[in-house]
């Protein structure tokens, strides 16, 4: 386990936390700022944290960090093996787990217990980190656990989750509930996976998934799409938000067999394309640039057009 001072376990370097899913890794990142604590992404740039299958290589640098900050048990079936692995071996690497104390929402679809991403105790939606409020525990726990291994700096540690969590996490919430309160429709049809039912409890708006499963990987089938073409037909919908990191069949289906214009990207925060790391992108990043102009033109309060910056229209409307 590292040093009081942000000095690694053996030494040789300074603590370096790692993570198991970007969003949490993009919280650590902006919670040591500052401090010579590092920390690093474990899951691919383009993959989801979840629906992946990581080398032994993944394991041996989790065993050689100071602490592995983690989703909690159930969502990720790699990140809990790991974790037995340093339990059995007795391997001293600090735990934090980002979902500690948090309220998670019931699943409304009964689930295969074999899928991955049920959440612990199965029937559990583990994608609160979609919910700002919610998000803002998780940011505690994180800065709580590094402080454990970083007790030098902890009153710095604090502090950046305290900034955090006002400048993007409070401002996120407010935006987004603004955007919400301000459009008339209470519908909004994704095709893309069960992950965004935190909107839906934050801010009153049904999110109907064109799958149902939580697993980004699941197949559409044809019952899915006839249920799809319903909603979008009684709620009188034109433009449908699709997953950045899902396959586009599914939805070009709709726009090709249904009134619905178009679609546009969203996606749970679970994943970074390259160009977003090459433009050092974050959650605030990805909340204002991708989700926002989507839901603002699926919600109604914005033509095409008239959503996100100069050439965003262009770029991601009916994306390959």
């Amino acid at each position: 386990m590292g040093g009081g001072n942000g000095e690694g376990a053996n030494g040789d370097g300074p603590t370096l936390t790692v993570a198991s899913f970007f969003s949490f890794y993009d919280f650590a990142r902006n919670i040591v700022d500052g401090t010579p604590l590092q920390v690093e992404n474990l899951v691919p740039t383009g993959l989801h944290g979840h629906g992946w299958q990581p080398s032994a290589e993944i394991t041996q640098r989790i065993i050689e960090s100071d602490a592995f900050l983690h989703v909690g048990p159930g969502f990720q079936p790699w990140a809990d093996r790991a974790i037995q692995t340093l339990e059995d071996d007795n391997i001293d690497v600090h735990l934090i787990n980002a979902r500690e104390g948090v309220d998670l929402l019931p699943l409304a679809e009964t689930l295969d217990p074999e899928e991955e991403g049920v959440g612990e105790g199965q029937g559990l939606d583990p994608h609160f980190w979609l919910d700002p409020q919610r998000a803002k525990i998780s940011v505690d726990n994180i800065a709580e656990g590094m402080a454990e291994i970083a007790p030098d700096h902890e009153s710095a540690l604090m502090d950046n989750a305290e900034t955090y969590k006002a400048d993007v996490l409070e401002q996120v919430r407010q935006d987004f509930q603004a955007m919400f309160e301000e459009s008339d429709r209470d519908v909004v049809q994704l095709a893309a996976h069960n992950a965004f039912q935190y909107w839906a409890d934050a801010y009153g708006t049904e999110m109907r998934p064109l799958v149902t499963n939580l697993a980004a990987s699941g197949n559409v089938a044809p019952e899915d799409i006839t249920e799809a073409q319903q909603v979008i037909k009684e709620n009188d919908i034109s433009y449908i938000a699709n997953g950045v990191f899902e396959a586009r069949r599914p939805a070009v289906q709709l726009i090709e067999e249904t009134q619905a214009e178009a679609y546009f990207p969203v996606t749970p925060y679970a994943g970074v394309r390259e160009d977003w790391v090459e433009n050092n992108w974050g959650y605030k990043e990805v909340a204002y640039q991708i989700n926002k102009p989507t839901l603002e033109i699926c919600l109604g309060n914005k033509t095409p057009e008239e959503a996100g910056p100069d050439g965003w229209t262009d770029q991601w409307m009916n994306f390959e």
